[in-house]
């Protein structure tokens, strides 16, 4: 996809990321869906009236939304969906319906990025990410040492949801005015 979206779009930058991990294949992996810069891969089959929980990740990160939704159902009953998102810039270029038939926003909404988590806020209620530069070791070791593991994810994943359910409602992320700056459009 990133490929191809270099092709498309001559006009901006383009990375391709590659990872030295092996990566289980991804199911519902769609080159289609990553040039709109995100899209579900897990619960299609579930409304959003019955999704109690979205995930979203981008890269190898996918795999473990994938491994904690899996979790959270069986374990929790938590309907959950996973969105991959590669790209922000390019989901946020999709169209309003498009958008809010990946993420709805009144749905908690728990991101997973290893790399930081500036910019998420825009898409999810709550994050797991990167808050300082990093360390070095062996993968495995900082991965768990920084909250990348299944069961962080699963763990603040029911959080998320039970906070929400005392609260008694989840602000819509995407409820959000646009306008003309000086700039140009606004979109978040």
């Amino acid at each position: 996809a990133a490929y191809r979206t270099a092709l498309v779009h001559t006009e901006t930058p383009t990375v391709i990321c590659c990872s030295r991990a092996s990566l289980p294949k991804l199911e519902h992996s769609s080159v289609e869906g990553a040039m709109k810069g995100g899209y579900t891969i897990i619960g299609l089959d579930t409304p959003f009236k019955d999704t109690d929980l979205i995930l979203i990740g981008t890269g190898s990160e996918i795999g473990l939304c994938v491994s904690a939704a899996a979790k959270l159902m069986a374990d929790h009953a938590i309907h959950v969906r996973v969105v991959s998102m590669p790209c922000q810039d390019l989901f946020v270029e999709q169209s309003k319906t498009y958008q809010r038939s990946i993420l709805p926003g009144n749905i908690p909404t728990l991101s997973v990025e290893a790399l930081c988590e500036h910019g998420w806020h825009r898409f999810s209620h709550a994050q797991i990410g990167m808050k300082t530069f990093g360390e070095s070791g062996k993968p495995a070791d900082l991965m768990e040492h920084f909250g990348f593991t299944t069961e962080n994810v699963v763990m603040k994943g029911k959080e998320l949801v039970e906070f929400y359910k005392e609260a008694g409602e989840v602000p819509d992320l995407m409820l959000i005015p646009e306008f003309d700056n000086i700039m140009g459009p606004s979109i978040h």
